[in-house]
């Protein structure tokens, strides 16, 4: 069993208990009170954009911030100019909650708010929506095939689907779907290692008129600007900044200001 699968088998228990307690048309309810989709797609900077994670946890490295306070970090990245949050909602091996995105976005109504999480079906878009975000991940090596009509779904929801792809098939797959925002994963998630040629490989083979986001091993002004060059617009980046005593000045020196 891979990292990945005891990763899913967690999450699928959790879900299960959260559909026990809470129906899905709670959360449609809820979802329809948020409001119109956010034109996102015009918002991104010509220069480095970064969508700057909130994250306790990994399963690399087990606990990084136990007490990181979600709504303290989200201002210090907002006020760092992070173009937008994630949110990582995982709980068993990221430390994260639906209670961090639902706080993040009392706090910063105008916000962009990713979801970022293993997602997988409709109960969980209802919930990303309900609970205040903008954008969702989804991960063509936990759907598949199912990519496709995942992405759809997640425009039903008024969602802005951001598709992760690891290797040159799940590229394709991503470019096969409808997302606008395709991830490259600098990351194996079956053995938690990291490949920052990934990242270098893969983005030329994103179709046209996609906006690329490079995810996983960014820790370095340098790198970024690298594949800024390289095609990339936005940058997923979660652990140099949860560990980061300064994390605004650290944004700001990814984005060159």
């Amino acid at each position: 069993m891979t990292y990945l699968d005891r990763i899913l088998s967690g999450v699928r228990e959790e879900l299960s208990a959260r559909k026990a307690l809470v129906p899905i048309g709670d959360l449609l309810r809820i979802a329809s009170t948020r409001g119109p989709a956010k034109d996102l797609l015009g918002t991104i900077p010509k220069g480095p954009g970064i969508i700057a994670e909130i994250k306790r946890a990994s399963p690399s490295r087990g606990w990084i911030r136990r007490d990181l306070d979600a709504v303290a970090t989200a201002a210090a990245y907002l006020a760092g100019g992070a173009w937008g949050i994630s949110v990582l909602t995982e709980g068993r091996r990221f430390g994260g909650t639906l209670d961090d995105l639902s706080d993040v976005r009392a706090a910063f109504p105008g916000a962009t708010l990713l979801r970022k999480d293993f997602v997988l079906d409709d109960y969980m878009l209802a919930e990303s929506r309900a609970h205040g975000a903008d954008l969702v991940l989804l991960m063509v090596s936990v759907l598949g095939e199912r990519t496709g009509e995942m992405t759809a779904r997640a425009f039903s929801h008024r969602l802005e689907p951001l598709v992760e792809a690891r290797n040159a098939a799940e590229v394709a797959i991503a470019a096969r779907s409808g997302a606008r925002l395709i991830g490259i994963n600098n990351r194996d998630l079956d053995t938690l290692t990291v490949d920052l040629s990934v990242g270098t490989r893969l983005l030329p083979l994103l179709p046209p008129g996609a906006f690329p986001v490079v995810e996983s091993g960014i820790s370095t002004p340098e790198q970024v600007r690298g594949f800024h060059r390289a095609g990339a617009r936005l940058f997923l980046i979660g652990e140099s900044l949860a560990g980061s005593e300064d994390p605004a000045d650290t944004i700001r020196g990814y984005m060159g200001k």
